[in-house]
């Protein structure tokens, strides 16, 4: 995903919904303005964007559109290539040859391709965990997940189980990959020497946008990140924090009694973050591989999300009592992991099929691609070992 403040006064087409998609998306309106009339006539954009991804039966998480691919609204990593993947797996076998009778969990698997090809190389290497546990919040996606990974992997069903909850002793591996941007947001703009909350109302028949003094704990944080900063935004500055990170860090630091997480988003550490060139935020709507910046159309049937404060999340994880064990580039960490022995010319292998993986390694590791936009932080809790994802470049010094 490009920078998002290149684009966010570009007005750009977007295909129109189909019957079905209009009417699943004014039953979800219909009901976030049902909230709005219970709060008062206003919800926080935080409120907002967890209807809107995540009401039961009808956030655009909880319902049945296909959202990964090329068929959905965007594409991962994962879905690029099962480089990605394979990587990764590699990265998980140093961390469970640590952990005695480690496992791994994965938050937000999406369509489970992710699953089924870190299993699949962790199965050829011979070093399968014992348990693969997959915490996802979609029904829906549930059940895809389910059919993809009974079909690629039938013999390995046993050792897959899905959770509702974070397990109260973690040993081993956590993975989230584009997780963190999928967390509700809190949003704010500074009007003169006042740092107001943006948030939803219902206005002339429609979803619109208000603001209101943000409440103490809002503006306590935008100072802190300024005083971080060293110089306030400038009057007008727009941009996002995420309240419910810390909470959030904190429940996996609770459930992880030995191991590593590792998150891989798209993001910037926080003098990146709020760099005063970056005055709208970093907020992006996709549907249907197309982005934009309002949330507040097509509700229901796209995705919203933002980018990643890392500091944020290092912070939270040290006050959780959590280690940061690295931050890098995604390509950075994919070589670390040994993209190269993947690439490496097999005597079975067509001149075609080599084509392609080299093309899918570029779009994974170039900057222009994926490669420097996407992150990857490692916390680590129980454990001190140099994690080979971080061996080639380590940015922590950068948070």
């Amino acid at each position: 995903m490009p920078d998002p403040s290149i684009y966010m006064s570009v007005p750009l087409s977007l295909p129109a919904l189909t019957p079905e998609e209009s009417a699943h998306s004014e039953q979800l309106v219909q009901r976030i303005r049902e909230a709005i009339d219970a709060a008062g006539g206003w919800i926080s954009f935080e409120r907002f964007m967890e209807m809107a991804l995540y009401e039961p039966g009808f956030g655009y998480y909880s319902a049945g559109s296909t959202k990964l691919g090329s068929e959905g609204d965007f594409v991962t990593a994962p879905e690029i290539s099962p480089l990605f993947s394979r990587c990764l797996a590699n990265q998980c076998v140093q961390v469970l040859e640590t952990v005695t009778g480690g496992h791994i969990l994965e938050l937000g698997a999406g369509s489970g391709v992710m699953a089924a090809d870190v299993l699949t190389e962790l199965d050829r290497q011979q070093k399968t965990p014992d348990r693969y546990l997959i915490l996802e919040v979609s029904a829906d996606l549930r059940e895809r997940q389910r059919a993809l990974l009974q079909r690629r992997l039938p013999h390995l069903m046993d050792r897959i189980e899905w959770l509702d909850r974070l397990p109260e002793d973690l040993r081993g591996v956590l993975l989230a990959n584009e997780v963190l941007d999928a967390l509700p947001i809190q949003r704010f703009c500074i009007r003169g020497l006042q740092v107001n909350q943006l948030g939803v109302t219902w206005q002339l028949g429609q979803l619109d946008w208000s603001e209101v003094h943000a409440d103490a704990t809002l503006e306590a944080r935008v100072r802190e990140i300024e005083f971080n900063l060293g110089e306030p935004f400038a009057d007008g500055y727009t941009s996002e924090l995420n309240l419910r990170l810390q909470p959030w860090i904190a429940g996996i630091a609770a459930s992880m009694k030995e191991g590593a997480a590792f998150f891989i988003d798209y993001g910037l550490p926080r003098k990146q973050f709020y760099a005063a060139s970056r005055s709208a935020g970093t907020m992006l709507c996709h549907f249907r591989h197309r982005f934009h910046d309002d949330p507040l159309i097509n509700v229901g049937v796209q995705d919203i999300g933002a980018w990643v404060d890392f500091t944020a999340v290092a912070e939270a994880a040290v006050a959780a009592g959590m280690s940061v064990a690295g931050y890098t580039t995604q390509a950075h960490f994919l070589i670390g992991n040994g993209i190269e022995q993947f690439l490496a010319p097999k005597d079975d292998d067509e001149l075609a099929s080599r084509l392609q993986m080299a093309r899918q390694a570029m779009l994974l590791t170039l900057p222009g691609e994926m490669g420097e936009r996407f992150k990857v932080i490692g916390l680590t809790k129980g454990m001190d070992l140099p994690l080979r994802g971080f061996s080639v470049r380590d940015l922590a010094a950068s948070l």
